[in-house]
């Protein structure tokens, strides 16, 4: 962290101009001193600024914050506008996949900066109506659901709303995410049965975009699973989890099959066809931690009242590939071995085609750790 600052005094600024801080609008009296770009009212929110977002976009604020020389060429004011444009692109791709990722780490507090940045940009670049900003009204939103704040999630989620009704060609990625994020805040109302609706509204819309068995779509599935815990109703849980280990699984087995075919490649350079498609951002990666590891814990505990044994395997290898691919070879290790006990303890249970997988996956593991 830069545990700095440079104080500034609002009086010596030119006049007409205000520097205010970065979270909430106040008269700022300190500023970032790696970019000197970014202004804060105190420490505190500096330090918040930090951990939540600036860290990651610290130098890359300062071409956007620093006024651009004159130049006389068309054409070159072209071509550093449209850099501009670029840039902030880069900054709300950024923010809102790392707020994404917060979010999954129930890191609440910290996804708010990552979130107002996201927004910050997404006005300036497209407008105050604009489609655009929904996923930082979703991610404010949520952030303000885990953090017990129902009533601003909901005004965040209903200016989301809003905005889609106002957009006839609304991606169904977008509806997809604001049914969820609607779903989790009837959940933390209690009321299950409207949540219940708008998670398979969520699984709908996502459905149409990338099919009932893809990651994406998993989300929904397990948030409904959990309701249905609540619920008392561990046989629907079972189906859900199962349905969502099982997409995890696959993806993840082909992620590694691509990893494997690239592994020897003599040009590092080189892609097979399909990694990129595969291949996790780190929001991603927080949120297969979080479902895969909440999933195992649910089995462990037999809180289901059943003893699945495929599932039980299922979802320990999930986790190890998923560490093997985070080069995380302590817990690949430690998940292979509870795979093993299972195995031993229950070998006249387990899937003959799941017990193939994982000998192959442990093959792939003890050549590339030896």
């Amino acid at each position: 962290m830069a545990t700095t600052t440079t104080s500034i005094n609002p009086l010596s600024n030119p006049k007409g101009t205000k520097k205010l801080c970065e979270l909430c609008q106040k008269p700022a009296y300190i500023q970032c001193p790696n970019c000197r770009v970014t202004y804060y009212c105190d420490k505190e929110h500096q330090k918040l600024d930090w951990d939540g977002i600036h860290a990651e976009t610290c130098q890359l604020l300062i071409p956007l914050r620093t006024p651009l020389p004159f130049s006389s060429s068309a054409d070159e004011r072209a071509h550093r506008e449209q850099q501009q444009i670029n840039r902030q692109k880069q900054i709300i791709e950024l923010a809102r996949t790392h707020g994404q990722k917060l979010l999954f780490e129930s890191r609440y507090d910290l996804v708010v900066p990552a979130a107002m940045l996201c927004l910050k940009f997404s006005i300036g670049l497209y407008g105050l109506n604009s489609i655009e900003l929904v996923p930082s009204y979703l991610l404010l939103g949520e952030a303000s659901i885990g953090l017990g704040r129902l009533k601003q999630g909901e005004d965040y989620l209903s200016q989301a709303q809003w905005t889609v009704l106002k957009t006839p060609e609304c991606p169904n990625q977008i509806k997809s995410k604001l049914y969820r994020n609607l779903g989790l805040l009837h959940a933390a109302k209690n009321n299950y049965s409207e949540a219940l609706l708008q998670l398979a509204n969520d699984i709908y819309h996502s459905s149409l975009v990338y099919g009932t068995d893809h990651i994406h779509t998993t989300g929904g599935y397990f948030h409904m699973a959990n309701i249905f815990l609540k619920q008392g109703s561990p046989e629907k849980s079972l189906s859900l989890y199962e349905q969502v280990v099982s997409v995890w699984f696959t993806h993840l087995s082909l992620l590694i099959e691509e990893h494997e075919k690239t592994a020897n490649l003599e040009d590092p350079a080189a892609i097979v066809a399909g990694q990129d498609e595969l291949s996790l951002d780190v929001a991603q990666e927080a949120e297969a931690k979080l479902v895969l590891n909440t999933i195992q814990t649910v089995v462990q505990e037999k809180i289901l009242h059943k003893e699945d044994y495929d599932l039980t395997i299922k979802v320990y290898s999930a986790l190890a590939m998923l560490y093997y691919i985070l080069n995380d070879n302590l817990k690949v290790i430690e998940l292979l071995n509870a795979i093993k006990k299972v195995i031993d303890n229950n070998p006249s249970e387990v899937n003959a085609k799941l017990l193939e997988s994982c000998q192959q996956f442990r093959q792939i593991v003890e050549k590339n750790l030896s």
